[in-house]
């Protein structure tokens, strides 16, 4: 009996070893830069693909008229030579509406990326235009619009992720309705009627790797003009999170939820009651790992500038309640990643008469571990949106940085 419990004792001890979660913290914070591959540009954007690579995109400026987007991969801490993916003189720059690039899941020679290219018609008139590889970036496929209303109008703030079915899931800000006249308007892909006076709806679809589209379909029919989407994939669902927009002009975030093929109604992340009549150009990020998901938002309800967290409840498909976590005068352009039960949450900081980009520990007990500076930048709309990516063993950060009137794009990373 004696050797019987002793055996047991013995296996529980080595299962609670096993089971323990490694601790992570910002007392150890060393950023380390990366030499960086842009020589003109901006609009920085990071992605992890599925087997542990990491991409630079950018927008490189050619001169005062083309632009080009770039990308380069994170190899032995260095990035390689840029490869050009497209260029033109006809594109939508915005230093809030990025393009970006994604790989699919199971095949890292297959790229897809995305820019804005204005239609003749007017100035935000504009297409979402997405390219391919099949060759690891080497050579691109001529480029297809993925929305397919035909109507020159606002259409960005992409996000693009791979899927398990070797497409890659999109969904976008659609403009489409702010050019047609009410009692002209289609139908709806439930067969229903709008009716919301002209409203920035968003929408989704999927695509392959030769262009074909999937699943097309509006998820909400009124949304604030031009905040940043954020979706992520976990085992069992898609959500995507962005700034609602209600007739009474309440701007909070919202989210929706794909399970077992079908979309939920939205719902919203925290009832801030931000009541704003101009798009704030703020929008969420969401970030999951194997066992947790958390997003990181914006807001200034009640005339309070805040960043806040929530961690998502599994069990009952919402958030919980979220934590404050900025220094007191936030500017927000937030970014996510986790770290087993940890949040990191990157933002910009109003320090003086510039910038600071911030970075936090929160824990899913609620509580704000540790905050650290990642580096001084600006308050202006040219220092864009600061980028956060997590590999196995690093945190990988981009943001752009201003000299005078010329960009250029910083990187740099954290052994966690």
């Amino acid at each position: 009996m004696k050797k019987t419990l002793f055996f047991i004792t013995i296996v529980l001890h080595f299962s609670c070893q096993s089971e323990k979660t490694t601790s992570f913290s910002l007392d150890n914070f060393n950023l380390t830069p990366i030499a960086s591959p842009v020589k003109s540009g901006g609009e920085p954007n990071l992605f992890v693909s599925e087997q542990g690579q990491t991409y630079l995109s950018w927008v490189e400026y050619i001169n005062d008229t083309t632009n080009a987007l770039m990308f380069s991969k994170l190899e032995n801490l260095n990035w390689t030579t840029p490869i050009e993916i497209s260029r033109g003189s006809d594109w939508f720059v915005n230093w809030a509406d990025f393009p970006s690039l994604v790989v699919y899941k199971n095949n890292e020679n297959h790229l897809a990326a995305h820019w804005l290219a204005k239609r003749a018609e007017g100035t935000y008139d504009y297409d979402i235009h997405i390219s391919q590889s099949k060759d690891g970036g080497n050579t691109w496929s001529k480029s297809f619009i993925i929305h397919t209303d035909g109507v020159a109008a606002e259409h960005g703030f992409v996000t693009m992720l791979p899927t398990d079915d070797e497409k890659i899931f999109a969904t976008w800000l659609d403009g489409r309705f702010t050019k047609i006249e009410s009692d002209k308007k289609p139908k709806d892909d439930d067969g229903h009627g709008h009716g919301h006076g002209g409203a920035m709806t968003l929408r989704t679809a999927t695509f392959d790797i030769e262009g074909n589209l999937f699943e097309e379909k509006e998820l909400d029919n009124r949304i604030c003009d031009c905040c940043q989407t954020t979706a992520t994939i976990t085992n069992n669902k898609t959500l995507v999170a962005y700034r609602d927009r209600s007739i009474d002009e309440i701007r909070d975030i919202s989210f929706i939820q794909k399970t077992n093929g079908n979309w939920s109604s939205s719902s919203t992340v925290h009832q801030d009651h931000w009541k704003i009549a101009g798009c704030p150009v703020n929008g969420p990020s969401l970030y999951s790992n194997k066992n947790n998901t958390a997003i990181a938002w914006y807001t200034q309800a009640d005339s309070t500038a805040q960043v806040n967290v929530a961690f998502y409840d599994n069990h009952n498909s919402t958030f919980k309640s979220p934590i404050r976590i900025d220094d007191g005068n936030p500017i927000g352009r937030v970014g996510i990643v986790l770290l087993e039960n940890t949040a990191l949450v990157s933002w910009l900081e109003q320090v003086g008469e510039g910038a600071e980009i911030k970075l936090a520990q929160i824990s899913q007990k609620n509580k704000k571990e540790k905050t650290v500076t990642i580096s001084p930048s600006s308050n202006s709309r040219k220092s864009g949106f600061p980028q956060i990516e997590k590999t196995k063993d690093k945190i990988i950060f981009a943001w752009t940085h201003l000299d005078g009137s010329n960009s250029t794009i910083k990187t740099a990373y954290w052994n966690y």
